[in-house]
């Protein structure tokens, strides 16, 4: 089942400036300051004549509320600054809007609100800046802030802000360790999670808030580190047989010196006027099996960087024993080898984790699954259901093997006080249950 399919708007009162509001156990003043507040944002409808164009993903996670817009690209490039343009949407109808009561009683039932240690009193303290982030995320996703269905209020109000407001306190708590006048390098955040799951969306998400509230984020992915097409064959060359390492993808097919090089830069980009490129990788080239990007595509980041959001579906994976590993598949033998060197190129450059964990690994499946027969339908290439099984058999040993200890122990190297786990279900929403 994929998110956003709902189509039916909310029924709710229109938001006045006189509301009056009444939540249990929360500051009433302040979310009655918050609802006059938001007369004073621009429109959504205002604010895309505003701007004509913005940043877009090249998302390689094949949500499906991506795929129904018409702004999302082909994912299978991943090349360039994953920019694209926002247009204008005109409404066809009166509006109709939860108040901010609703909508506030709407973020409390998240489930990451406890987990996060969100009390409603801190939420209704906070109310004004959920209700400027879910403006912006709807003027990003092109969707009209006033016609918000329901899943997409979930994907907002009980997702995507949450782990938002998650950094920020993250890199306040990061930046508390220096002194007056120190440089306080960036935050690297890390996110883990499986393929198709929707990381990359939340990223971009994330990297937008940021930017629009005025600090500078840089992302990467850790397919932005794959080897050459050159060395991928080689790789192929010394591991005759194995097809865990026939093409792109387990641990070993990445170029790790390259990863500490850049993520070693970044960390260093901590005045203004600094500058540096952005590594991308071209998942299209040589036929699909992939080249990393030619440099005059990379976009380009410029310092003090406040954070670097750096995502992919093996951070934070830990070399268990040989026979555990062997027992799901002996190809991963070589495979688990390799991952010993991961630490020290990936793991320990992250200071604060998010985890998203799923309930079965075959969801994986599905979900490429989803993604290719819409791009079919839409009139691009798109991988045959065979095609898609032969891509995904050679990532499920991987996760039947490393998910267990990565949700149970967390990602190597961190700590609980900066770990976020988050469940999700079939439609890529959280839910309740860890």
């Amino acid at each position: 089942m994929a998110a956003f399919t709902t189509h039916t708007p909310c029924q709710a009162t229109p938001l006045h400036p006189n509301i009056k509001i009444s939540t249990q156990n929360a500051n009433t003043k302040t979310v009655h300051k918050a609802a006059s507040s938001l007369h004073h944002y621009p429109s959504i409808s205002s604010l895309f004549s505003q701007t004509k164009s913005t940043l877009f993903s090249n998302s390689g996670s094949g949500s499906s509320w991506l795929q129904h817009n018409p702004l999302h690209r082909d994912a299978s490039s991943g090349v360039g600054s994953r920019q694209g343009p926002i247009y204008s949407v005109s409404r066809t109808k009166p509006a109709e809007v939860a108040s901010v009561e609703d909508l506030f009683e709407f973020i409390c039932s998240g489930p990451l609100v406890d987990k996060m240690g969100l009390t409603q009193e801190k939420v209704a303290e906070s109310i004004d800046k959920w209700l400027f982030y879910g403006s912006k995320l709807c003027r990003l996703f092109q969707l009209d802030e006033l016609y918000l269905t329901t899943p997409q209020k979930a994907r907002f109000y009980h997702y995507y802000i949450p782990v938002f407001v998650w950094c920020e306190d993250q890199i306040s708590r990061h930046a508390s360790k220096f002194k007056d006048g120190e440089e306080i390098p960036p935050l690297v955040i890390g996110f883990s999670a499986p393929q198709g799951c929707g990381k990359t969306t939340l990223v971009f998400a994330l990297d937008y808030l940021f930017r629009i509230t005025g600090r500078n984020s840089a992302t990467l992915s850790i397919d932005d580190f794959y080897l050459t097409a050159e060395g991928q064959a080689e790789l192929r060359e010394q591991n005759p047989g194995n097809t865990l390492l026939e093409l792109r993808g387990n641990a070993g097919s990445h170029d790790l010196p390259f990863s500490v090089e850049t993520l070693t830069a970044l960390t260093k980009l901590t005045k203004e006027g600094m500058k540096m490129k952005l590594p991308r990788y071209d998942k299209s080239a040589y036929g699909g099996r992939g080249d990393r990007a030619d440099s005059s595509t990379w976009p380009e980041v410029e310092g003090p960087l406040t954070v670097v959001l750096y995502e992919g579906w093996m951070l934070g994976f830990k070399p268990l024993a040989n026979e555990v590993v062997k027992a799901v598949d002996p190809q991963l033998e070589r495979v688990n080898k390799n991952l010993e060197a991961y630490y020290d190129a990936w793991d320990k450059f992250i200071k604060a984790w998010i985890v998203i964990k799923i309930q079965d690994p075959s969801c994986v499946y599905q979900w490429r699954l989803q993604a290719e027969t819409a791009m079919r339908q839409a009139g691009k290439p798109g991988m045959s259901d065979e095609e898609v099984k032969d891509f995904v058999s050679r990532y499920l040993p991987a996760y039947k093997a490393y998910l267990p200890t990565l949700y149970s122990e967390g990602p190597n190297g961190s700590h609980p006080n900066h770990l976020l786990l988050i469940e999700i279900d079939e439609a890529r929403n959280p839910i309740l249950g860890i």
